[in-house]
């Protein structure tokens, strides 16, 4: 297919296309009108964000959806169902502790049930809404696995439960082949959004015990009495204070030295050391050798430090990451390059084939919602305006893990700033010596700032500690801005606030570093 190049003229859009030679110029698809001038692939947040982002430019759009519910990861399984469930453990674990500030709650109970209801009918009204914006007209809604044929069409391989919607839909739009459970579809441009999906298990012995997911965690209908967490990562760390402050006997295991590799090595080890005081075994270093099932229990079996180690529980979970949607999307027919299953773009978003883009964690190199949107949103923008492209900067990345104390950073960590040999001044604070925490009793962790040692320009930022999620934003809008941390010293603070912990850290690198010399 020649290149073909679309801007904006009065409000139009107008094609140009150059043809290389004559062989081109009769190329079957130089000639061919196409059904959509943009067709999505995946309807969560990346896929979404892409799709009003082509109307509102003016593009003739399709979103296709593959899952059998509407909504994406983070609304169905991931980031909203596993925060309600985690602020529930919270009140109760405030709850059974309100001594501390001379509240007497008698024994504090709960009814399991009530809690999945509770999260499940949150969960409704936010899918119920996206599903809503998918239909609201804007853009043609397709319920349907795609995958590629060619360079610029896909089969549709319809849900069951919509194909007799669907059939006579699709049935209605040109040159589409209507077939009992599946039709062709073309487009000009594609933008894959596919998601994630749980990865494959390390031991071939873990199938055969079986375990549950992430997925099957936010849908339990009744709590284990003991269970095995396989993986220190944030999904692995939020669900086992979750499982362990409803009563569960939690054991967590861990490949790499620490919990939360992806964070300095300080930020995992406050974690294990609250982890561990509420009653959670945690094991790090260690190297799956064995599953097998006790009685009506299930063991693993893992190496650390030499030693064979053995445990059991009722259950396990297994939570040890998850790897790109995408095995269905027949992606050497359309000449997308993949590598491990993960599509391969450049800062603009745009993949080997020129016309196809890609979003969120298809792609990566990130599994954020925030940053799908805006994958979404600027493979868009290139697509129409590829003389003058946006790329993608994660200068300003952020994480967060909502355990509690919550892990968050946003920019560079030490650990990432000495491995690409970024030159840097870090200072930081504890919670346990500030006023407003030490009010709540939130003691454990600490703030961090990361600075440029020339210009002080901040250059990263990490809270472990209550509310770190929110308080990362202060650092975000910070840096944002390319502040310094003479700036942010004398920025005013609120007293007593939590975020005011922030200007001793600055503070302090802000005399270290004297601007100029």
């Amino acid at each position: 297919m020649p290149p073909v190049k679309v801007h904006f003229t009065g409000g139009f859009f107008v094609a140009k296309v150059r043809f290389e030679s004559a062989a081109q110029l009769f190329h079957p698809l130089a000639m061919k009108d196409f059904d959509f001038e943009v067709a999505v692939i995946g309807g969560g947040s990346g896929g979404y964000a892409a799709a009003r982002t082509a109307v509102a430019a003016g593009l003739k759009t399709v979103v296709i959806e593959g899952g059998e519910e509407v909504g994406g990861l983070c609304i169905l399984r991931g980031c909203m169902p596993t925060k309600a469930l985690l602020y529930a453990a919270e009140v109760k674990h405030l709850a059974e502790r309100a001594e501390t500030w001379g509240v007497r709650t008698g024994k504090v109970s709960f009814d399991f049930a009530k809690v999945m209801a509770r999260k499940s009918e949150q969960i409704k009204d936010f899918a119920g809404f996206r599903e809503q914006q998918l239909n609201a007209g804007k853009f043609k809604f397709i319920r349907a696995n795609a995958s590629f044929l060619d360079a610029h069409t896909v089969e549709l391989n319809l849900l069951r439960s919509s194909r007799r919607k669907e059939a006579h839909s699709i049935s209605s739009e040109p040159r589409q082949r209507l077939l009992t459970s599946a039709a062709t579809l073309t487009a000009k441009h594609f933008v894959l959004a596919t998601g994630s999906r749980v990865a494959p298990a390390p031991l071939p012995q873990l199938n055969d015990v079986g375990f549950i997911t992430s997925d099957d965690a936010v849908a339990l209908k009744k709590l284990p009495t003991s269970l095995i967490i396989l993986g220190g990562g944030a999904i692995a760390c939020e669900f086992a204070q979750f499982f362990a402050r409803f009563g569960v006997q939690v054991t967590l295991i861990q490949r790499s030295e620490h919990i939360l590799k992806e964070f300095d090595t300080a930020a995992g080890t406050e974690i294990e050391t609250v982890f561990r005081r509420e009653g959670i075994r945690v094991f790090t270093s260690t190297k799956l050798v064995d599953a097998r099932r006790k009685g009506k229990l299930k063991s693993v079996s893992f190496q650390q430090q030499g030693k064979t180690i053995s445990v059991a529980a009722e259950e396990i979970l297994f939570a040890l990451g998850r790897v790109p949607n995408t095995a269905s999307l027949n992606l050497e027919n359309a000449g997308v390059k993949a590598e491990h299953g993960r599509i391969l773009t450049n800062a603009r978003m745009q993949t080997s084939a020129p016309h196809i883009f890609a979003a969120g964690d298809c792609t990566g190199p990130h599994e954020i919602v925030h940053i799908a949107i805006q994958q979404g949103e600027t493979a868009i923008y290139n697509l129409v305006k590829p003389k003058a492209p946006r790329r993608m900067n994660y200068r300003l990345l952020i994480s967060v893990v909502f355990t509690e104390p919550q892990v968050a950073c946003v920019g560079l960590t030490e650990k990432a700033a000495t491995l690409h040999g970024i030159k840097f001044l870090a200072a930081s604070y504890p919670f346990n010596d500030h006023g407003k925490s030490l009010l709540m009793e939130a003691k454990d962790g600490f703030v961090k700032l990361l600075a440029n040692p020339k210009t002080g320009e901040i250059i990263g930022g990490a809270c472990v500690g209550p509310s770190g999620g929110e308080l990362i934003h202060e650092i975000v809008a910070a840096m944002a801005k390319r502040m310094t941390v003479h700036e942010l010293a004398v920025l005013p603070h609120y007293h007593p606030t939590l975020a005011e912990i922030w200007t001793y850290p600055a503070e302090e690198l802000a005399e270290k570093i004297s601007v100029g010399s």
